[in-house]
């Protein structure tokens, strides 16, 4: 019970940082506000696609099934995993929060924003730079950077004692 008290206040802290700053972003940040000698820029855009804005030309009906559907299924699936164990080390649970607390986040924003997720931060550094995104995309991107690392790492085999 403990642990899933946990899961479920990591996960509520996580959307509601990421709703927070969208609010903030969608009546504060009309025009881009830049930082630090321009490398970090906040304005306020609305994205119908994923990533990047993958998927954004598709039509409504298929954005829809991908974006909410598909997505709920995955993040129900992920949240299943995580109660009932499946999910053992505590670093793949941790990681695995912030995909469901993002996923969430961005899945709230889909439902009441007709389909459109808020964006508002905008990465550059000479010629590297992001897309824009927001504070779930960094909870997803961290949770699925940090399952893949995971992944690597060899896991400890337990031996039965005699």
């Amino acid at each position: 019970m403990k642990r899933v008290s946990i899961a479920v206040a990591a996960i509520a802290a996580i959307i509601a940082l990421d709703q927070w700053t969208k609010s903030i972003a969608r009546a504060r940040w009309v025009l881009p506000r830049h930082y630090l000698g321009g490398n970090v820029t906040l304005m306020h855009t609305e994205n119908s696609g994923a990533f990047l804005s993958l998927g954004a030309n598709l039509p409504p009906l298929a954005r829809t099934l991908i974006f909410s559907g598909f997505v709920t299924l995955i993040l129900v699936a992920l949240i299943v995993s995580v109660v009932t164990g499946n999910v053992r080390r505590r670093i793949d649970v941790i990681a695995s929060l912030l995909i469901i607390g993002g996923g969430i986040g961005n899945l709230i924003d889909r439902i009441m924003r007709d389909g459109r997720v808020t964006d508002f931060i905008y990465l550059a550094a000479g010629p590297l730079h992001t897309g824009i995104f927001n504070v779930a995309d960094m909870a997803i991107t961290l949770g699925v950077a940090w399952l893949f690392v995971s992944s690597l790492i060899p896991r400890k085999v337990s031996t039965p004692r005699s």
